[in-house]
């Protein structure tokens, strides 16, 4: 089969997801948004569109093609993406999930430093589509992110793992009392310095610290919060770490942990993309635990088991 018959069925699926949820995100004021997931065998993509831009990943498999093959297979796969979605290929930003060798002609996707803002319900996030695997605003927690927003007025916020500070953003929007942001990378931090800048909330009451989250979690409790979010990866052994995190081995400890920095009847959003992971409810310390996964994982996603997301009341 030649590369042009393998790549039919994609641009017919990818045609039709673009029509209908083009019209979707329309209707819902909508404008970053996942228009391809892995919808048919043998093309294992996720397709994003940001705006003007769109960014493209490639899951990790076993293709069983040559290193020249598996080039002009992906160099099709671009061609179809820049003629079905209207894009041309300088906006176009691919990633692999795995090491490859023999795409140097992929190098035209690799400019980094490349920055946009785009939106989100009303508020700006920057994006660094060509840096990182990921750009920097997770697609699939958009509806978390909002229910976040809707909760924060007067609160005291708590984002743990912050990454770009996304659920910040959203936390400040909803008239949150104040915010403390901890990430151990100082570049994301600044990154979420950015975010709120742009927004509008770079003042005292959003405050940013770089530590080792599970270090600082051991400490006492010097305040407390009305509203945690906890959204960690799913292991992790950075150097800059004093221990390696597991998250279905640690995640009791974790929340546990995490739960002391909540005032009583406080609640903490707790979010994990690990997925076969299984929470162990009885050894959580709180008094009541919402599996609301159905309700964050957006219409956009087709693969319902993006992440697993848990509302905990202490």
């Amino acid at each position: 089969m030649s590369i042009e018959q393998k790549l039919e069925p994609f641009a017919n699926r990818l045609a039709k997801m673009h029509k209908h949820f083009g019209k979707w995100a329309r209707r819902q004021g909508i404008t970053c948004y996942r228009v391809y997931d892995n919808d048919i065998p043998g093309t294992p993509l996720a397709i994003d569109i940001y705006e003007n831009i769109v960014h493209v990943a490639e899951y990790a498999r076993d293709h069983g093609m040559e290193p020249e093959e598996h080039a002009a297979w992906l160099d099709g796969c671009i061609q179809v993406i820049s003629e079905v979605l209207g894009v041309t290929s300088d906006l176009i930003y691919l990633k692999y999930r795995q090491r490859q060798k023999g795409l140097r002609q992929y190098e035209r996707f690799s400019r980094l430093g490349s920055e946009y803002v785009v939106r989100e319900n009303g508020l700006r996030f920057l994006i660094k589509p060509a840096d990182y695997l990921d750009v920097g605003l997770f697609l699939d927690h958009r509806n978390t992110r909002q229910m976040v927003r809707q909760e924060s007025e007067g609160k005291r916020v708590l984002n743990l793992f912050a990454y770009t500070g996304s659920f910040t953003v959203y936390a400040a929007a909803g008239g949150a009392a104040g915010t403390l942001t901890v990430d151990m990378s100082n570049t994301y931090l600044q990154w979420a310095d950015r975010n709120l800048s742009i927004n509008g909330f770079s003042d005292e009451r959003h405050r940013l610290l770089q530590a080792d989250v599970l270090a600082w979690l051991e400490q006492p409790p010097r305040e407390q919060f009305d509203l945690i979010v906890l959204d960690p990866p799913t292991f992790s052994n950075s150097k800059r770490m004093e221990d390696t995190l597991d998250i279905q081995r640690d995640h009791v400890m974790l929340l546990n942990r995490a739960l002391r920095f909540c005032a009583p009847g406080g609640t903490l959003y707790f979010s994990t993309n690990y997925r076969r992971f299984k929470l162990w409810e009885e050894e959580i310390r709180a008094s009541a635990i919402q599996d609301i996964s159905a309700k964050t994982v957006p219409e956009d996603f087709r693969n319902k088991k993006i992440h697993q997301c848990f509302r905990i009341t202490k």
